[in-house]
């Protein structure tokens, strides 16, 4: 089966109002599509998941929680932190990982339906 588009007629307004809309929401688009990219990898939605769940998490936790290394988890925070979706906060020894407030708002959904279905499935 052909996938060709065989256009009749043009809606010239409807292509036009389309490209000034994806003009005026190209930076958000930008900032969405890093967002997805970076979360597009299990272990790193898993993380930020978790993040998400509990506000803060250290390394250590998510490792134990993921049975992953430290050192795995570290490489995937280190993606998320230079991404700028996460940021770190030491305390003492221990370092604790959040999502950045300004990621939230495009992140949120998915995570809000992963925390949904988590709460169902629990029931």
């Amino acid at each position: 089966m052909s996938s060709t588009c065989i256009r009749v007629l043009a809606d010239p307004v409807q292509i036009k109002e389309c490209k000034e809309t994806i003009n005026r929401l190209d930076e958000k688009l930008s900032e969405a599509t890093k967002v997805f990219n970076l979360s597009g990898n299990a272990a790193r939605l898993k993380i930020l998941f978790l993040l998400y769940k509990e506000d803060e998490m250290c390394p250590c936790d998510l490792s134990d929680v993921l049975d992953m290394s430290v050192g795995g988890v570290s490489q995937h925070l280190r993606k998320l932190k230079d991404g700028g979706l996460v940021q770190d906060k030491k305390v003492g020894q221990t370092i604790f990982y959040s999502i950045k407030s300004e990621n939230l708002l495009i992140i949120k959904p998915v995570l809000e339906s992963l925390l949904n279905e988590n709460k169902t499935l629990a029931v």
